[in-house]
């Protein structure tokens, strides 16, 4: 399906180009909705020492949102990236949703968020601009180099016909260097890339839909990105849900090779041309160490015949 004719050998601090946006990003990346409390609460200290350890390893992009714990996310996300070089690294957030008092489209996916506040779904042009505007204040910096449209089928139309409009026009200004659609539906992205007005989001963030167990991009989405040189950031890779004949058949395939199951789950994406990073949730440093561990173990093609074989 993939047809990767060699052992693929990643580090997570390869620099790789991000499609035809002109940015340059690290084969690893870090998703930052851990450190905004996701699942459960994450310290401070922890969440700054978990960035400034993927920074060690070598990563260079990083990926947050305003929901990621209303805010915090981009909070803490800026207090260590700040003191880093601007040009040395990518920074994504998103829109769609802004974070204000009594917003009601709350999430208990959060643990301890800030009291009072709460995302508003919003897709308007006016709150796409005020988005950005707040979450550069949240994060202390003057840009944002990647601004996904968070969950466009939320509300659709408004997505297409407003926020992607502000933020082409943000592109066009040079506010930000590349619009994309941060998604956990791999139709959803193909439509909305087949509707955009041209040139169209320059990259998509697809969660949980090109991995071990859910090829589902594979049916339109990652043909067009590569038939338009759209760059596909792969996340949510380490899916959970496999059945139990399809995790022992995954393990015993892995096991006969030496290689770890976490290991296929992180490089599987990147046998896809248009996939061009592989972004990872992290809430402490020894879990960002173990990523790229992973990311860097060498697998022989013969694995990937193995897995299409037991994998629907």
């Amino acid at each position: 399906m993939h047809g990767t004719p060699e052992i693929p050998m990643y580090a997570a601090g390869d620099l790789v180009p991000l499609g035809r946006t002109g940015l340059t990003v690290s084969r690893l990346g870090l998703g930052l909705a851990p450190i905004g409390g996701m699942f459960e609460a994450v310290p401070p200290e922890r969440a700054a020492a978990t960035v400034e350890r993927a920074w060690e390893l070598g990563v260079r992009l990083y990926d947050t949102a305003p929901v990621y714990g209303y805010g915090r996310s981009e909070t803490r996300t800026g207090a260590v990236l700040r003191g880093r070089p601007r040009a040395a690294y990518v920074l994504c957030t998103k829109v769609g949703r802004l974070i204000e008092p009594g917003g009601p489209d709350t999430q208990d996916i959060w643990a301890d968020p800030p009291p009072g506040l709460g995302p508003r779904l919003d897709y308007s042009a006016a709150a796409v601009r005020r988005s950005l505007e707040e979450s550069l204040e949240r994060l202390g910096l003057d840009r944002v180099d990647v601004l996904h449209i968070h969950d466009p089928d939320e509300d659709y139309p408004t997505a297409l016909g407003e926020a992607y409009r502000a933020l082409a026009e943000l592109r066009d200004a040079g506010t930000v260097g590349a619009v994309s659609l941060g998604v956990n539906h791999a139709d959803v992205a193909a439509r909305f890339l087949r509707e955009a007005p041209a040139p169209g989001p320059d990259c998509v963030l697809i969660a949980g839909r090109w991995t071990l167990l859910d090829r589902s991009a594979l049916t339109e989405l990652l043909p067009l990105c590569a038939a338009r040189g759209t760059a596909v950031m792969a996340a949510g890779v380490v899916t959970p849900g496999l059945r139990a004949g399809e995790i022992e058949a995954v393990r015993a395939a892995c096991d006969r090779h030496g290689v770890p199951v976490l290991a296929a789950a992180l490089q599987f994406p990147l046998t896809h041309p248009a996939v061009a990073t592989v972004l990872v949730g992290a809430r402490s440093p020894e879990e960002i160490e173990r990523n790229a561990a992973h990311l860097a173990h060498p697998i022989p093609p013969a694995l990937w015949e193995e897995l299409d074989a037991v994998l629907p």
